[in-house]
This record gives C-alpha cells, structure tokens and sequence, in this order.
C-alpha cells in the first residue's frame, strides 16, 4: 500500500471519529473533534486535519463550521484495490491503490472499514470455482479458515495466491480450481477470506 496513505493512531482515531459523524450525516467541527480525542487546543485538530489533507483523506471547505468532507480514498463506503491477486502461479499481491469498489452493491453487511480489502485476479486457476481474470475479489482479512474455505495466502517467499483452503489429517494445503494447477504444499499463512468477487461488464 502507499506509504502515503498509513495513519499514526491518533490520526486513524480522528479519521474514524470523522467517517462515523459523516455517515451520521452530521459531519464534525474542530471543537468536536478536540472534545470527543480529548485534544484541549483546536490547534492540534487543524494539525491532525493538516496531515490527513496532506494524506488525501479529508478536505475542508473553510467557509463552513460543519465544511470537513473525506476524499474518495477515505470514504467508509468504498473498498481501496490494493494491487493484484494471483489465481495462477502466486505472485506479490501488495502494490498502490488502484482504485475503490463501492460496497452499496456488495450487500456485506455491517463489517468494519479496518477489516476489508480488494485484489484483482489475474490467472486462470480458479476458473472452476466461478473466478475469472479480472474480477475483484473481496477479502475479509482474518489469520485463519475453514477446510474448503477459498482464501488469499502468503507464501514463504512473500508471494500471495488465491486458492481453496484443503485440510487433512491435520495438515493444510493449497488447492486451485483448475485441473492444470497443482496442489500448493509449501509453507504459507491465510492473511483473508474471500467474501464475494465483483465482475465489471
């Protein structure tokens, strides 16, 4: 992900406290910022709202008390694409934003922005499962699954791969949807779950 884009926790505290009163429709002043983080100076609010301008989250309309609105790549509603998904041989998965999808037409449910990211497929190994290149998965970050579970996966060698969580005997293994790919024996760790997959047409 951009190194741009990551937040101290004082900043994801006021971002979030900003994204809750937004999505209330009431979007917040700086004195209530400073009153709910507990800042006592609304000079440390313009400095946390500085940075997370210079971030690209937020922006202020500086004629209104209320005028604090969040970018496109803050926005609660959208899930940021962050790079692209083998579904073939694994490769590195985690590159720049490439774009956002909006979850009002994924139908989730409530889950937490935190909690949720995108990858665009590239590959072919999962076309058995309904996968196709160039849909966006859905991945619910989680550091474990269940047997048949289809999860995103990182390899010893800091590749990520697509693939069918398969268990036996107590032994986990990776598996395409795909006749031609072989199972996935090597050591890996399940950094998310797949939720659904997006098809743009």
């Amino acid at each position: 992900m951009n190194k741009g884009f990551q937040l101290t926790k004082k900043q994801e505290r006021v971002l979030n406290f900003i994204r809750r009163r937004i999505g209330e429709r009431h979007p917040p002043t700086i004195r209530e910022i400073g009153e709910e983080l507990g800042f006592k100076s609304t000079g440390t609010v313009r400095d946390y709202l500085n940075a997370l301008i210079r971030k690209g989250l937020v922006r202020r309309m500086n004629s209104k008390s209320r005028g604090i609105e969040l970018t496109e790549r803050a926005s609660f509603n959208k899930i940021p694409i962050i790079g692209t998904i083998m579904a073939g041989s694994p490769n590195l998965a985690y590159e720049e934003i490439q774009g956002y999808v909006d979850v009002d037409d994924l139908y989730l449910g409530r889950f937490s922005f935190d909690d949720v990211f995108a990858l665009r497929v590239k590959g072919d190994s999962m076309v058995d499962a309904g996968i196709l290149e160039g849909d966006i998965a859905i991945i619910k970050k989680r550091p474990d699954a269940q047997n048949n579970d289809i999860v995103a996966a990182l390899l010893d060698n800091n590749e990520v791969t697509l693939k069918r969580l398969r268990s036996k005997s107590g032994k986990h293994h990776l598996e395409a949807a795909n006749v031609n790919y072989p199972p996935i024996f090597e050591e890996f760790k399940v950094i998310g779950k797949l939720l659904t997959v997006v098809r743009k047409y």
